[in-house]
């Protein structure tokens, strides 16, 4: 059993965190059409989180967590993004987010968890930034990070940079922890998709950066990092991070269909087909949309709590996974978020005119879809070369995977 770093207010079972989830699908809603005029999550939207304990469905027991598993991370994403997509986008890249602070050093997760812990941490962990090592241990980090998911309501960033020493010589990529106050956050987020989600840009000038909060990129996504190596480290910290970080960006979109099936189902008996003589559920081009919608929506599901199960599978053997099951699942990834976006645009179209009315959820469902498959981890062609490479025997030609 890990040492804590902070006891947790309650710790959920996978049922009771499921629960918890749908409770709430109604709720975020009333607050859906808000966030997406305000560019960020709601207020209200962000306290039904935390309040609720969704925020650590996947950080770890050490850190007040529930350390519960990514099936149990499917459900309540997918439970959420049934009542925001928004919600959904910003809650899933935060558990991606509790997740890796597992990694970083015990001192810098008691500076984080230490006396709450359901603290947001937002991040972009990719390494667009540059930060100097100095002769003390502390990094001097600079850069401009957009795409900063929920960064107005968090407390701490997760930032990456390529690392340099003091002669100019790069020398790692990493990702360093700082506190949110310490950068600006650029309010540029004027977008046609997740809109909600407040992804503004961030940007650091000469913040010093202490040698615990970093934590070295080839190391975690390989299994080198030291707490894969510790007798302490809580089973779920153990997964294989590539995988994690793809699908904490999936089990939001399920829910943003399943809602867009159910609103389908709701509008469209008795609708008069224009021009026609149709009503819309007599006839036949609606039903055979609706059946390939629903079929698309299932089989990405059905492949989302695959990928979930393997995460799961090979963390709790404390094994690395292998290389072909690391390409299947970030091609799987990008797989049940295009299947998503098929189903819903068909369902979309043939909601007809009406469902262009910013009151209308197919609108967003379809919007909120395409900025999904637009995230660079989840390009379809980029993910099936990878994938295709390792079948062929050619290895991947990405370090992310």
């Amino acid at each position: 059993m890990p040492t804590p770093i902070v006891a947790a207010t309650e710790t959920l079972t996978a049922e009771e965190i499921k629960a918890r989830a749908e409770s709430i699908i109604e709720d975020l809603k009333q607050y859906a059409d808000q966030a997406e005029a305000d560019r960020r999550l709601c207020r209200e939207s962000v306290e039904l989180i935390k309040n609720n304990g969704l925020l650590r469905t996947v950080q770890p027991k050490s850190c007040g967590g529930h350390e519960l598993s990514f099936r149990s991370y499917i459900d309540v994403l997918a439970a959420v993004g049934e009542g925001c997509g928004a919600t959904a986008w910003v809650l899933g890249v935060w558990h991606a987010h509790s997740w890796l602070m597992g990694h970083f050093p015990k001192q810098a997760q008691q500076e984080v968890y230490g006396e709450n812990p359901d603290t947001f941490v937002s991040a972009v962990i990719a390494p667009r930034g540059k930060a100097i090592r100095q002769d003390d241990g502390s990094y001097i980090l600079n850069g401009f990070w957009p795409f900063g998911s929920g960064c107005e309501h968090s407390q701490w960033l997760i930032l990456g940079a390529e690392i340099f020493d003091e002669s100019g010589e790069m020398i790692d990529e990493a990702d360093l922890l700082l506190p949110t106050g310490d950068v600006e956050i650029r309010d540029d987020w004027f977008v046609a998709g997740l809109q909600g989600t407040g992804s503004n840009s961030l940007v650091a000038r000469d913040v010093r950066v202490p040698s615990h909060r970093y934590l070295s990129i080839p190391q975690y996504t390989e299994r080198e990092a030291p707490a894969y190596k510790a007798e302490d480290t809580g089973w779920l910290t153990l997964s294989q991070a590539v995988p994690v970080l793809a699908i904490c960006l999936v089990g939001g979109a399920l829910g943003v269909a399943r809602a867009a099936l159910k609103e389908f189902k709701k509008i469209v008996p008795g609708k008069n087909i224009p021009y026609t003589g149709h009503i819309a559920d007599d006839w036949i081009p609606v039903q055979v949309a609706l059946g390939s919608a629903a079929a698309e929506i299932h089989a990405a599901e059905l492949v989302t709590y695959k990928m979930a199960d393997d995460i799961d599978h090979y963390a709790r053997l404390n094994e690395a996974m292998p290389m072909e099951t690391r390409g299947r699942i970030r091609m799987d990834c990008c797989l049940s978020v295009k299947m998503l976006l098929d189903a819903v645009d068909k369902l979309f179209l043939y909601a007809g005119a009406s469902a262009l009315s910013l009151r209308n959820t197919l609108q967003r469902a379809s919007r909120d879809l395409h900025a999904t498959n637009m995230h660079a981890l989840l390009i379809y062609d980029a993910s099936a070369e990878i994938y295709g490479r390792i079948l062929l025997g050619k290895g991947s030609n990405s370090p992310v995977i």
